[in-house]
């Protein structure tokens, strides 16, 4: 089964929170939990980071092949989820009106908004935390749910 269960979240979340305990650099905290989802959820050709810039997204440390370097502001599933301040899940990528195909191997994608303050979108954007697979509908609420609490396990660790 493809879909990643809440204690298998329970697992990821603790592993991330040691792996980056103690660590407060943003980069290297955002390739250690690039990688360690990249290689700890199945189905996924893409993952993560595009940081704020400016008025932009910029491609931060991920795990994946070459992607876009700057997504604008609301351009895309990136820019929509940015723009809004909340998580986008989407099915089908194809059919996201202004979807930027990176890669076109990637058919659903989810994106979750980074703060300054874990969790709290009245506080300043960071950037975003992107996956992609090439399955569609790969990413379900419980996905949703256990990747935004590793979102705020790496906020925190930023202000450790």
């Amino acid at each position: 089964m493809h879909t990643h269960s809440a204690q298998g979240y329970d697992e990821l979340a603790q592993a991330l929170a040691a792996l980056l305990d103690g660590e407060r650099d943003l980069i290297a905290n955002a390739a250690n939990t690039a990688a360690l989802i990249y290689h700890s959820l199945p189905d996924l050709n893409w993952a993560g980071f595009y940081l704020l810039r400016g008025d932009e997204l910029v491609l931060g440390p991920f795990q994946g092949k070459t992607a876009c370097v700057r997504i604008a502001m609301g351009r895309g599933v990136c820019g929509t989820a940015a723009q809004r301040r909340e998580t986008v899940l989407v099915e089908d990528v194809h059919a996201f009106p202004g979807h930027i195909a990176c890669d076109s191997a990637s058919n659903s994608e989810i994106v979750i908004p980074l703060f300054d303050v874990a969790g709290d979108p009245r506080s300043a954007l960071l950037g975003v935390l992107d996956l992609d697979s090439p399955e569609h509908a790969r990413f379900t609420a419980e996905d949703q749910r256990g990747l935004e609490r590793l979102a705020r396990i790496f906020e925190r660790s930023l202000r450790a």
